[in-house]
């Protein structure tokens, strides 16, 4: 943790980590972030900022763990209300999701993951747009010319 986040997290976040209710775990490594997500009863994704993708949500799905976030940023694309959790607006929203979470599939939320965020398909998707792309013959004279022979 850097300088500033550390003061930040001394002077406000620290404080409320004193509570019977709350279990401080801190930083968390890759190797021990899938089984924490994966045995999560949800991920409470309650950023207030227009957080522009959320990679933390998406991990969550690839463990099969619903979220349960604000509707801020990119959200509402992630997201799919009901199926792989719940968007809400207020933190009493949010609070009220969580019981709703039990009626959820877990494996919506990693065939979510499978069918939009997998690396596979994120390839193909690229190749897609490069595919589409319409280069003019001079530019692709140009960038043959310097692509190594072999």
């Amino acid at each position: 943790m850097d300088k500033v986040d550390k003061a930040y997290f001394e002077a406000t976040i620290k404080p409320l980590l004193d509570h019977p209710l709350v279990e401080f775990i801190g930083e968390i490594g890759e190797r021990e972030k899938q089984e924490f997500l994966g045995s999560a009863y949800a991920l409470m994704f309650l950023i207030d900022w227009p957080e522009p993708f959320g990679l933390a949500m998406i991990e969550a799905f690839a463990c099969g763990t619903p979220v349960i976030a604000f509707r801020r940023g990119s959200v509402p694309e992630i997201i799919d209300h009901g199926v792989t959790g719940f968007i809400v607006n207020r933190v009493d929203e949010a609070v009220a999701a969580i019981p709703q979470v039990a009626r959820l599939n877990r494996r919506d939320c990693r065939t979510a993951f499978d069918e939009r965020f997998c690396s596979c398909r994120m390839a193909k998707d690229y190749v897609t747009q490069y595919a589409g792309l319409q280069i003019e013959e001079p530019l692709l004279s140009e960038m043959n010319s310097h692509a190594p022979s072999g």
